[in-house]
């Protein structure tokens, strides 16, 4: 083993021995959105600390610079871009991941899913010119049971189902996979977090009954507006 798997080896220990039975909250703003700018979610994660979160998931240089500069907290980084004729989006290629290590990232989220990458590289390749290059875990984001199989195999240092429900082959379902998140942890050798449409106690707790290390929430804690089009949407239900 190299000293730089070593180096990152203990990085992966110490993220999770931070996170490990606890809350990552996802401050993700787009620019479409109101809350979008980096001192705002700057502010979202200090909000998400006082709450007693142990972990942020933040896109974007800017939003991870300003994020790491206002809290303390481990960050998962991550950095979305569409990019013609790519359906991969997270961390899409490595310049990508360089900068969100310069931008103060302990861990780099990528798109881990089975579909084409703009570099051309295997998952391996990529997964492994981020370790090498950054000396940062990387968190592997899958759709399928097979997807978290092959992450592990191709060297990422944890894996993540957010994208589950969000690629055309995984199942479309309304509430998190919790399923995928045992599957996973009864297999892999490598830490699982659980993400993807978790909005209750009991959903977070049932994920980690699974053998989740930690659990992500995003959208049920950080986009207003998401949260107020369920209300809305429940009192239009059953409107008379």
């Amino acid at each position: 083993m190299s000293s730089g798997d070593r180096d990152r080896g203990k990085k992966t220990v110490d993220f999770v021995g931070q996170v490990k039975g606890q809350l990552i909250v996802s401050c993700q703003a787009l620019a479409d959105e109101p809350l979008f700018g980096a001192e705002i979610m700057a502010r979202m994660a200090i909000a998400a600390r006082q709450g007693g979160a142990k972990g942020i998931r933040a896109n974007s240089p800017d939003d991870i610079r300003a994020i790491r500069a206002a809290i303390d907290l481990p960050i998962i980084g991550l950095f979305k871009e569409e990019l013609p004729g790519y359906e991969v989006y997270i961390t899409p290629t490595l310049p990508h991941a360089r900068a969100v290590a310069t931008a103060g990232a302990d861990v780099i989220a990528v798109d881990a899913s089975d579909r084409p990458r703009p570099e051309g590289d295997s998952l391996a390749e990529f997964i492994s010119a981020i370790q090498r290059e950054t000396g940062c875990p990387v968190l592997a984001d899958i759709s399928t049971f097979n997807e978290g199989v092959a992450a592990a195999a191709a060297g990422a240092d944890m894996v993540s189902t957010t994208m589950s429900g969000y690629t055309e082959y995984s199942p479309a379902q309304a509430e998190p996979d919790t399923d995928l998140v045992r599957r996973l942890a009864d297999c892999l050798p490598i830490p699982v977090l659980a993400e993807g449409r978790y909005k209750l106690p009991d959903q977070v707790r049932q994920a980690l009954d699974n053998g989740a290390v930690s659990v992500v929430i995003g959208g049920a804690i950080t986009r207003p507006q998401q949260i107020t089009q369920w209300f809305v949407d429940a009192v239009t239900k059953h409107e008379p």
